[in-house]
């Protein structure tokens, strides 16, 4: 076992049991959903009832820039790739491809899912939508991202944005009543066990990448 190998071991480790429990989860908890027909939990429907009289222009236009930048072909296609063009200018070209990676699983599950369950939107949506409401693949997406960037950058304030951002493409989906509430769990459950899951795959090159790049600052 290389030096690099035996550094990463219990990251990986931890990756893995992380990140197949947070899948497990996802699944677990669209199983229930599934199992109780098209019945909302009692905390969706109070949630609902919720962003409804909070409704305002201005969240309903962050809203809808939320809806446009965590969905559709901006983030299937322009985020993935700007997020690797701008890796591969930090000459960090193995994160480049792990992030790559972990959108198209997390993108993946999230329509596997989808199909899967097939849960019934809320009734009052206020923007065009793809089939299925279980899990969102908006706030999958934010959560794969932010996770990802964690791995990438392991700093607590990017931890603190990535959360913010979770939190908030969450909100948005369900101020917009494109999700139940739990529909965004089941979301940030997916996008976070499918970026933890990725890194593993790729952790050993990337940790190869990050030492040496510092060796390269320090000379």
């Amino acid at each position: 076992m290389t030096t690099v190998q035996r550094r990463v071991a219990t990251p990986v480790i931890a990756y893995l049991a992380v990140g197949s429990t947070l899948v497990v989860l996802s699944c677990l908890l669209g199983w229930w959903i599934l199992a109780r027909g098209d019945e909302p939990f009692a905390i969706d429907t109070a949630w609902n009832l919720l962003v409804a009289e909070l409704w305002h222009p201005v969240l309903t236009g962050f809203s809808q820039v939320m809806d446009f930048v965590g969905g559709g072909w901006f983030s299937v296609l322009a985020v993935p790739i700007g997020g690797a063009i701008a890796l591969i200018v930090l000459r960090r070209p193995w994160a480049a491809a792990y992030f790559l990676a972990a959108e198209a699983v997390s993108a993946a599950g999230v329509q596997v899912l989808k199909h899967l369950f097939g849960r019934v939107r809320p009734e009052d949506i206020l923007v065009i939508s793809d089939y299925g409401s279980y899990p969102s693949g908006h706030v999958a997406n934010a959560a794969t991202i932010a996770v990802a960037a964690v791995v990438i950058f392991p700093r607590v304030w990017v931890g603190v944005v990535g959360a913010a951002w979770v939190v908030l493409m969450a909100f948005s989906r369900t101020y917009l009543h494109a999700h139940w509430l739990s529909d965004t769990v089941g979301g940030a459950l997916l996008g976070a066990g499918a970026a933890l899951l990725v890194a593993a795959a790729f952790a050993v090159p990337m940790a190869r990448e990050g030492m040496d790049a510092s060796a390269k600052r320090r000379n």
